[in-house]
């Protein structure tokens, strides 16, 4: 019996789940997001909450079971709260900014680098060092967090670079004479 899939996903105040054939969508103030549910399990909507149950006993069926209950939570969670990574930038002379739909980085390289910011994601610079990805969609948000930092990840002797503001670096000792 899957634990996170036996929990029912509670939808709060603000937000609208509807039920269409194999989809499952999800209204609230941060915009839809929608999520098309495995043949595996069925989604009902009832009280308030959404159940998700394994239509069979296979092992498939049950791994779906609470994948799909974290993705319809992160789903609901999504369009009622949001998402963000911070990032934190390290380096003399790193910085970034936010122009118009751009988000500008210099990293040392020989030229700033231009990362076009999507709609469905909201990027702030509140400092030239800091970097904050937020949006509806959680794996949007990661996966655009992860190629901001992919330009220039942290290196363990000096520990420049861009990383996750829960991230540590470990730290190398370098070379002795």
């Amino acid at each position: 019996m899957s634990r996170v899939g036996k929990h029912p996903v509670a939808i709060p105040s603000g937000v609208e789940v509807q039920m269409l054939g194999q989809t499952l969508s999800a209204k609230g103030s941060l915009g839809t997001l929608r999520l098309v549910v495995s043949n595996e399990v069925t989604a009902a909507i009832a009280d308030g909450a959404v159940t998700i149950a394994p239509k069979n006993d296979t092992k498939h069926a049950r791994a779906m079971w609470g994948t799909t209950r974290a993705l319809v939570n992160n789903m609901v969670n999504g369009v009622a709260t949001g998402f963000s990574v911070t990032l934190e930038i390290n380096g003399v002379g790193y910085r970034a900014a936010v122009q118009g739909n751009t988000l500008n980085l210099q990293l040392g390289y020989s030229h700033e680098i231009a990362y076009p910011i999507p709609s469905d994601v909201n990027i702030v610079c509140e400092r030239p060092t800091l970097i904050r990805v937020s949006g509806a969609d959680r794996q949007r948000v990661g996966q655009i967090a992860a190629e901001i930092r992919a330009y220039r990840p942290p290196e363990p002797y000096k520990g420049k670079g861009i990383k996750y503001s829960t991230e540590t670096v470990r730290r190398k000792e370098g070379k002795k004479k």
